[in-house]
């Protein structure tokens, strides 16, 4: 085989390719062999008709294209891995010579990732907001578990701040009714502010029977900048009785016997979680770090595909919209190029548990059980995607791990405290994973399954070279 590239840009190259007929013995063989299989010829036992039968009943052109067919995904393959870039998507195939007993010929153009210098990302230094836990932080924890444990008396006065309200609304877009936002003898806070911008305001004052109307314009969704008209009824007031913050309500709400034993637990998951926010926030600032570090260019194509299928599945907008989004994409594709090259230089590997682990993760973002959402990615190919996305997390947690951590107060934040020994009791977290039986062993499927799910991506290459062959046929037997 005989293959040279051409660079038709930064972010571009194209393939040229010649096959000699005399290692394709093999794919001409094979090309006989499935057409005897197929066809039924009289006198003939079927997957024993002689070549020169199939030659003279369908002509050389069908072998020609069952050769073609088995023989340019591998070439292409090999070609790339010569050329030694990283393909984008699909190429552009163009077989522009089949030369029977001679050779075979085919270009390629395809998207690459560009060629960068990697940044330094081990030892870099962040800043993360406070982690300090303060007295008030505790006590607003404190005051919201007294909530749960409160009653309510109905009063005959004005809505006021902090009353727990009996509600219907109805909302009416240019006079017809809207009954996604239509609510009866619906429970609301006032103050939460939850449900539509403006109820707050609409109900204060109110007494129970009394109604409101007031107009809201959303800023996003399918009635973006659409008037709604939402009147509200208030049903009853009622006013929430706090139980006293003592020892009583620290064992009546908690395991602990004292008030101060309560605050103590608390100002600890308090911290815990604090540390894991920071922890996040470390993550994005790092990250942000990296794609300031490189400038490159990007394959446009990729991104112009990407934003075409975003307007596809989620309807036109305007083109302000459509810049964003554009910039969302140059993003997320600047930041897999580098973190792939962060995994390439560090040799991340992926095993089954991570795998295992970002599907019970991911499942419920998509409506799925975990085990649902893994057959989903094996049905569509999606597997290489799946295992890409952990290996790039893996890749940002080692600059994680390396980083100089700090908080607003000066103080060092150590991540490492996160991590859970190894003889701890497990999270209910880790049973409900270890309950998942079902879901472990189907991550176990498509770990062996993912070389056949990357092949099954080259299934657009074998179409089209089809179809041209098929042309370059039937030009022949003209």
């Amino acid at each position: 085989m005989k293959s040279d590239v051409e660079k038709l840009s930064d972010t571009r190259v194209k393939l040229t390719v010649e096959l000699p007929f005399g290692e394709l013995d093999e794919q001409v063989d094979q090309a006989y062999s499935r057409i005897a299989s197929q066809v039924q010829i009289p006198g003939f036992r079927k997957g024993k008709v002689p070549r020169q039968i199939i030659d003279q009943r369908f002509g050389r052109g069908a072998v020609l294209e069952e050769v073609v067919n088995a023989a340019v995904p591998p070439a292409y393959e090999s070609a790339i891995a010569e050329a030694d870039v990283v393909p984008l998507g699909q190429p552009q195939v163009e077989v522009t010579e089949i030369e029977d007993g001679e050779r075979i010929a085919f270009t390629a153009e395809v998207d690459i990732r560009p060629e960068f210098e990697l940044p330094q990302y081990k030892g870099l230094a962040v800043e993360v907001d406070s982690l300090a836990v303060t007295d008030e932080d505790v006590d607003e924890q404190v005051t919201l578990l007294a909530k749960r444990f409160g009653s309510y008396n109905e009063v005959e006065r004005p809505v006021e701040d902090g009353d727990v309200l009996l509600i219907d609304i109805s909302a009416e877009v240019d006079g017809q009714p809207l009954d996604e936002l239509s609510q009866q003898a619906m429970s609301y806070e006032v103050g939460e502010d939850g449900v539509v911008p403006g109820l707050d305001e609409a109900v204060t004052g109110l007494s129970a029977g009394e109604s409101a109307t007031f107009d809201f314009t959303p800023e996003f969704g399918e009635l973006e900048g659409t008037p709604i008209q939402i009147t509200v009824t208030v049903g009853a007031v009622r006013e929430r009785v706090m139980p006293e913050i003592d020892d009583d309500l620290a064992m009546i709400a908690s395991e602990f016997d004292t008030l101060d034993e309560l605050k103590t637990d608390i100002r600890e998951r308090l911290g815990r979680a604090r540390l894991m926010e920071r922890g996040q926030q470390a993550r994005e600032k790092l990250h942000d770090q990296l794609l300031e570090a490189v400038d490159m260019p990007l394959p446009e194509g990729i991104i112009n595909a990407e934003v075409d299928q975003h307007f596809e599945d989620h309807g036109d907008s305007d083109e302000g919209h459509r810049e964003e989004v554009a910039a969302d994409a140059r993003k997320g594709l600047k930041s897999q190029f580098i973190l792939d090259a962060i995994a390439d230089a560090e040799e991340v590997s992926v095993a089954e548990a991570e795998l295992t682990q970002w599907l019970l993760m991911q499942a419920p973002r998509y409506g799925m059980s975990p085990d649902q959402f893994a057959q989903a990615l094996v049905e569509a190919g999606q597997v290489s995607m799946a295992v890409a996305d952990v290996r790039r997390g893996k890749a940002l947690a080692v600059v994680l791990k390396d980083a100089v951590i700090t908080d607003t107060d000066g103080n060092p934040v150590d991540l490492s405290e996160l991590d859970r020994p190894e003889d701890e009791d497990p999270t209910d977290a880790d049973l409900e994973a270890l309950e998942e039986e079902a879901v472990v062993l189907e991550a176990e499927e498509i770990a062996d399954e993912a070389a056949d799910a990357e092949a099954a991506a080259e299934d657009e290459v074998v179409a089209e070279a089809q179809e041209i062959a098929d042309e370059a046929a039937d030009d022949e037997s003209k």
